[in-house]
């Protein structure tokens, strides 16, 4: 889609202890990026979710059916709902579910028979306001709160007015206080949290009901005048006067139906109007928006990049609730009991710790200091650090990337938690398997410890991916303790930190599996995907060394052959080969589509590669190919990402690559610097103080970077600290459209790595 030019006039905001330019920046944003999604092709796997930051729960327009993934797909053409939801992938579905509908002339409660069609060309969607305008000729409007949300619904004039609550799948409760305008009850749809989990809600209504009734969504039988009901799917329908125009103040707990009241007030109580909530939104979105700053680039480049910091600052949700004390507390989903402080979740930290945590890092680092502690809090109440959070542990994916987080928040000054606790639970982690999936504790992890690699057996797919994760989690663990001076911890993972070395071919060039008796499996095909890769071929997990990327190409003979075999990526045919799969999956069709080679830019474990060129003395080659990615694979539309956004993983690669710089390996403090997309982009941080990152002459040719300097001074080095970015000043890049081939490719300037050249 297009993008249409915009004229935004700039006010003076005071925020904090910082002042930020704030303007209309909410108008680039396009919250329908990347829903053009189908269980065969994601081009992004989204949905428009009308959301304040990381708030506890997003709304939006229901297109497929109750318990679908897919909750909002661009190719469809009829509405069933208007959600709450918490969704952060269409492959686990989602949680704590209800829906409100607008029906006009009869009462349909159906979720079929009552879906309405609409156009897109009568949609509006943008983070702090979704409007659309259906073919029967109601219109609903929709505006965010932290926990709840605003809604207006305008029926056609002279027409029957009826809103359809639906109390999604599994067991709900309604109760109907016609007296009061109001509708509570709660919804337990939920498949990974305790068996007393509720989401208590509670809806006020500025109208009167002319008439009311509870119906169940099994066999859609309604109750007329019944004001209580509970069971399966249990829903309410109400009615206005004819062609009435109706707003809704919506909020939920999972604590209590009273706290639920309580947010009501406190959120949505001092907002009059809709209008009122929805210029609140409006400022807080820009604001943000505002926190990173461009100028120069298209228009188009600009939607671009604003849609991906509204999905980069989505995840994760905040599970915590504010008391009559004004103090934070929250409902465990691990325990199931009430906690004081901080809980977040909804993340899957195998997509997000390579760029949304370090994201976090620079923007939020507050939030992230309660996020890392509400890791330790939640491992006390359920036994095992979070790999995959929705809303408590799935054990989704692999690696124990909980130490990644740890360890990037301490090196960067974040030291809100204990490490010696943190280095407790991560070794229990490192040395068990727990009772969910691959990534809640080792699979694998006696052998790993006893061989220095997981053997590749039916049980265990994925074996070669898990242990080169392994041993970039045993690199954050080894960092932790080092910089705690934990000597009995440090000396253990670093033992472990090398295993990425048992597994890599030298004759091929490609990181392989072994059996138990270290026998190399054959055949081999670096092109199948699948067995002992996750999600990938060898291709993609070859590069998975984020903390010794030197060791790496020392493994390979040296530089010559490390980008060569970078370059090959490339130039090697997009076949796809299943392999371990034996089915194309849609990761594979991605890959296929963008006609880079084996490059595989819609899936994470290829995400930091394109920087590995700077660590082997051609930093051009990354800045040529981050800025070909960003222009051919991103954009503000529909089809706007390469593959699965993953809980901002997605958008957040695109927003630091677009500030020119990148998290290979977090559990550092270095950034490692590609090729900036605007003329200037300006960082507002919570300190007050701001980095400048300039790119003189920069334009889509002039990709390559020619000279650098950082606050005056000449700037040889392919990386930067975070102390660099939170200290406040310029960065000040000479950009033009040939090569600097002798600029940042001495020793010095090469970014971390635990080995030294050989």
């Amino acid at each position: 889609m297009k993008i249409r030019s915009l004229v935004c006039a700039a006010a003076l905001i005071y925020t904090g202890n910082l002042f930020a330019q704030e303007t209309n920046l909410v108008k680039y944003v396009n919250t329908r990026q990347g829903t053009n999604t189908k269980y065969e092709f994601s081009y992004g796997n989204t949905y428009p979710a009308t959301s304040l930051p990381f708030g506890m729960n997003t709304w939006t327009a229901q297109t497929g059916k109750n318990g679908d993934g897919w909750k909002y797909q661009y190719f469809e053409h009829t509405i069933r709902g208007f959600q709450q939801s918490h969704q952060c992938s269409s492959w686990v579905n989602d949680y704590a579910v209800f829906s409100l509908m607008p029906v006009t002339g009869k009462l349909v409660v159906n979720e079929d028979e009552r879906a309405a069609s609409f156009s897109h060309d009568n949609e509006i969607a943008q983070p702090s306001y979704y409007k659309v305008k259906l073919d029967n000729n109601i219109t609903t409007e929709m505006s965010p709160t932290e926990r709840g949300a605003h809604l207006r619904f305008s029926f056609p004039k002279g027409k029957a007015s009826y809103l359809v609550l639906d109390g999604y799948t599994k067991m709900s409760e309604v109760k109907i206080i016609p007296a009061e305008r109001k509708i509570t009850g709660y919804v337990n749809n939920c498949r990974w949290a305790p068996k007393d989990f509720r989401n208590y809600f509670v809806i006020i209504f500025d109208k009167p009901f002319v008439n009311y009734g509870t119906w169940e969504n099994k066999k859609n039988t309604l109750v007329a005048k019944n004001q209580t009901a509970e069971g399966e799917g249990v829903g309410a329908y109400i009615q206005f006067k004819d062609g009435e125009t109706v707003q809704a103040k919506v909020a939920s707990s999972y604590i209590s139906p009273e706290q639920a009241e309580l947010t009501l007030n406190t959120e949505l109580g001092r907002f009059k109007s809709f209008d009122d909530t929805h210029k609140a939104a409006d400022k807080v979105w820009n604001q943000l928006l505002g926190r990173m700053a461009v100028e120069g680039g298209t228009e188009d480049q600009k939607a671009t990049f604003y849609s991906c910091m509204y999905h980069a600052n989505l995840f994760s949700h905040q599970f915590f609730e504010y008391g009559k004390d004004g103090k934070p507390y929250y409902y465990s989903p691990y325990d199931g009991k009430i906690h004081d402080g901080y809980m977040y979740t909804d993340n899957g930290f195998w997509d997000t710790f390579r760029a949304q945590f370090p994201l976090n890092t620079v923007l939020h680092p507050k939030m992230e200091g309660q996020l890392v502690q509400a890791l330790l809090d939640a491992q006390q109440q359920c036994g095992w650090l979070p790999a995959w959070s929705f809303p408590a542990e799935t054990g989704g994916m692999l690696g124990n990337h909980s130490i990644s987080l740890l360890a990037d928040a301490w090196v960067k000054g974040i030291r809100t938690f204990d490490p010696k606790k943190a280095l407790e639970a991560y070794y229990h982690e490192a040395t068990n398997k727990g009772p969910w999936g691959s990534a809640n504790g080792r699979p694998g992890w006696k052998e790993y410890y006893t061989n220095g690699y997981v053997p590749f057996t039916p049980q265990t797919l994925g074996s070669t991916a898990w242990t080169l994760e392994f041993a970039y989690d045993d690199f954050c663990g080894y960092q932790l303790a080092k910089l705690t001076g934990n000597k009995f911890y440090e000396e253990v993972f670093a033992r472990q930190m090398y295993n990425y070395k048992n597994l890599f071919d030298t004759k091929t060039r490609f990181m392989r599996s072994k059996d138990a008796q270290g026998n190399w499996i054959e055949p081999f095909d670096p092109m199948d995907w699948g067995g002992p890769y996750t999600e990938g071929n060898a291709w993609h997990w070859t590069w998975s060394v984020f903390h010794d990327t030197q060791g790496l190409i020392n493994l390979m003979g040296g530089e010559k052959n490390f980008t060569a075999k970078i370059d090959s990526v490339f130039t090697e045919p997009g076949t796809i080969k299943v392999g371990g799969y034996g089915q194309v999956i849609h990761e594979m069709t991605e890959m296929a589509e963008f006609k880079m080679g084996q490059y595989a830019q819609g899936n994470e474990p290829i995400h930091h590669l394109l920087y590995m060129y700077n660590y082997a003395g051609q930093p051009w080659k990354a800045q040529q190919h981050l800025r070909d990615v960003m222009d051919k694979m991103y954009n503000a539309g529909e089809n706007g990402y390469p593959g699965d956004e993953d809980e901002g993983q997605m958008s957040s690669w695109f927003v630091l690559s677009a500030a020119g710089f990148y998290s290979v390996c977090p559990g550092t403090d270095q950034y490692v610097i590609g090729s900036p997309l605007f003329k200037k982009m300006t960082i507002a941080l919570e300190n007050g103080k701001k980095f400048v990152i300039e790119a003189n002459n920069n334009s889509k040719e002039n990709v390559y970077i020619q000279s650098a300097t950082l606050n005056g001074k000449p700037y040889t080095h392919n990386w930067i600290t975070q102390a660099d970015i939170m200290n406040g000043g310029v960065l000040h890049f000479e950009m033009g459209d040939k090569p600097a081939t002798n600029r940042g490719i001495a020793p010095e300037d090469r970014p971390f790595s635990l080995s030294k050249a050989q």
